[in-house]
């Protein structure tokens, strides 16, 4: 098996102030607006948004009521520490960079090598408007044989 994943879905305070920021934000990285879906999921009582690509699907689900009010981070456990999207190169880093900007996502560290994560590692860290953290990353790896 390939460790590929098929989807992630995260819950958000709300779904309207979500939805409104990955509108914006998903498109940038890959996602087709056209390829959006809303529904409900009654029986477990919650609200969903899902993005889809042919690679992967997001989803942004309402939370249970006597969770709404939680702040949400990172350190929790069971929490999203973060999610990272991987790039094709630095210059594509730069260039979503840019446009991130613009979404109103709160930019954690603009683009730059990270040595501590590895050599070649330069990536982009930012937050949504409730507080999740995101990466956009190009590593240059070396192909291994044993996969």
């Amino acid at each position: 098996m390939n460790p590929i994943i098929d989807h992630i879905q995260i819950t958000v305070r709300d779904l309207s102030v979500a939805e409104s920021f990955y509108d914006k934000l998903l498109p940038i990285l890959g996602f087709d607006l056209n390829r959006k879906a809303k529904g409900r999921v009654a029986k477990h009582e919650f609200d969903v948004i899902e993005y889809m690509h042919p690679l992967l699907t997001i989803g942004f689900n309402s939370p249970r009521e006597e969770f709404k009010d939680e702040i949400i981070h990172r350190r929790k456990p069971g929490a999203l520490h973060h999610l990272a999207f991987k790039a094709t190169s630095r210059e594509e880093v730069d260039a979503v960079y840019l446009l991130i900007k613009e979404t109103g996502a709160q930019i954690i560290e603009s683009p730059k090598f990270f040595p501590q994560h590895g050599e070649s590692y330069y990536a982009l860290f930012f937050k949504d408007t409730e507080g999740i953290k995101y990466e956009v990353v190009y590593e240059e790896r070396k192909n291994s044989d044993k996969e």
